[in-house]
Formats: C-alpha cells, sequence, structure tokens
C-alpha cells in the first residue's frame, strides 16, 4: 500500500523545495526511495502478515510532465499466494489545469512473479487511474482494467483515494487519508480505509509514524503455520524513507 507512508515521507522531503520553484526545471529528472517500516499496508490491508518490510523504486519525469517508474515490496505468502515480492510498474502524465491545481492520469501494473491464486489463477492486476491534487488536498481515482488480484469477474472494481497534507512544522508533515475499495460483483469485499500520519525530515532520512486501518469485515483474518493476524485492524506503522 503502495505506499501512503512513502506518500508523506516524499511530500514531506520536498517541502522545502517550493521557496525554489521559480527555478527552471530539469528537462529530465531522476529519483529513487527506499523505505524499511514495521509493515506494509495497501489500501489498509497487510500484504507483509503485519511483519517488517523493506521497499524501493525508482521513477523517471520529464519536464513535459510524462513520467515513468518502478516501485518494489516484499509481500507474505499469506495475502498473496505463492508471492514473495510485489513489482510495481507504473506511467503517467502530469500538467496544470489552474493556478495550484494539479492533474494526474496514467496506468499501474501490479506483477507478483510467480503467484496465482489456490484456482491457478493470476492475481497480476492493472489499473488506470485519474487524479487531482488542489493545495493541500489530493483525489485519485483508480479503475481495474483486469480482474483485480485474481478474483472472478472483478473487472471494472474501482478504488477512490481522498487525502491532506499539511506543514505542521519545519519540516513535518501532519497527513490525513481516507478511501473506499469496491470489488465489482463482490460487494461483500468492499471496505474503507483510513490513514492518520506524520512524517519529519532529518534530512538523513525521513521519519513517519501512522496509525492505519480498515472497516473490512472481521478484519480480514489470515493464517499462515499455527498463526493468525486480522490484516485489516487499526495498527501504528513506523517507517525510515530516503528519497535520492
Amino acid at each position: 500500500m503502495k505506499k501512503l507512508i512513502l506518500a508523506a515521507a516524499v511530500m514531506s522531503a520536498f517541502a522545502g523545495s517550493l521557496a525554489h520553484a521559480e527555478e527552471a526545471i530539469p528537462e529530465h529528472t531522476f529519483t529513487g526511495n527506499v523505505t524499511l517500516a514495521t509493515d506494509y499496508r495497501f489500501r489498509g490491508l497487510s500484504q507483509t502478515f503485519k511483519e517488517p518490510t523493506i521497499q524501493g523504486g525508482f521513477d523517471y519525469a520529464h519536464s513535459s510532465g510524462f513520467y515513468v517508474g518502478n516501485w518494489n515490496s516484499n509481500v507474505d505468502t499469506s495475502a498473496i499466494n505463492n508471492g514473495n515480492i510485489e513489482m510495481d510498474l507504473y506511467g503517467g502524465y502530469k500538467f496544470a489545469i489552474a493556478p495550484d491545481l494539479t492533474g494526474d492520469v496514467g496506468v499501474l501494473h501490479y506483477y507478483y512473479p510467480g503467484a496465482e491464486t489456490a484456482a491457478g489463477k493470476s492475481i497480476n492486476t492493472t489499473e488506470v487511474y485519474v487524479g487531482a491534487t488542489y493545495k493541500w488536498f489530493s483525489a485519485k481515482y483508480s479503475h481495474a482494467v483486469s480482474d483485480f488480484f485474481g478474483v472472478d469477474n472483478s473487472k471494472g472494481s474501482g478504488y477512490l483515494d481522498l487525502g491532506a497534507a499539511f506543514e505542521v512544522a519545519e519540516k513535518t508533515t501532519l497527513s490525513f487519508h481516507v478511501g473506499r475499495q469496491k470489488v465489482r460483483h463482490n460487494s461483500a469485499s468492499d471496505y474503507t480505509d483510513y490513514k492518520v500520519g506524520i512524517a519529519r525530515d532529518f534530512g538523513f532520512a525521513t521519519i513517519s509514524l501512522a496509525a492505519i486501518g480498515t472497516n473490512a469485515k472481521d478484519d480480514l483474518p489470515l493464517t499462515k503455520g499455527a498463526k493468525t493476524k486480522k490484516t485489516g485492524d487499526t495498527t501504528a506503522v513506523l517507517s525510515i524513507s530516503k528519497a535520492f
């Protein structure tokens, strides 16, 4: 969950650069990121059996607004059958709509090498998305153009993501998020997730602490060996991230 904590961290890391907005934007920009966290939550649900994760990726952006990137994380077989790694491949276009208002459209593919459902169906999923950011606020809608993570007849599932981030002190960002996942032809799997987090850029890295949870039915318990954990209950997630 690609990433809600990292998004807050990156936002905080770049907060200080706004004062230099008048400088010329480079034609080509290459960036990378790496994160260590106590859990990987994707849309509120643990993908690592509530155990630690290491994540990272690379991005390329052109001054025209086009961008492509790759992001990766370990996952647990309890959440992704026969899967150990998630590899996200994405590309899109960001553009100015009005002062302080930016649009974003793109496509994202979730790839899990070797993973499949118990029935032998691919878990890999592709979504298209459209989003907008206005000052501190953001909204994004993702629409599955394939079956949704191996769920039969679920093409057309959608996720609405609403967020806000405020700099409450120097290099410190307070963020809020609420999301709604709807699984087509499987309404029993619909749920809402939420997050409240704070991130501070210490220079050497950004440290974040977030409360993340869902109203998923029965908190979606998963079992591995003799252990069962509720992967959708409210949990504090601590992370340390570095953008370079």
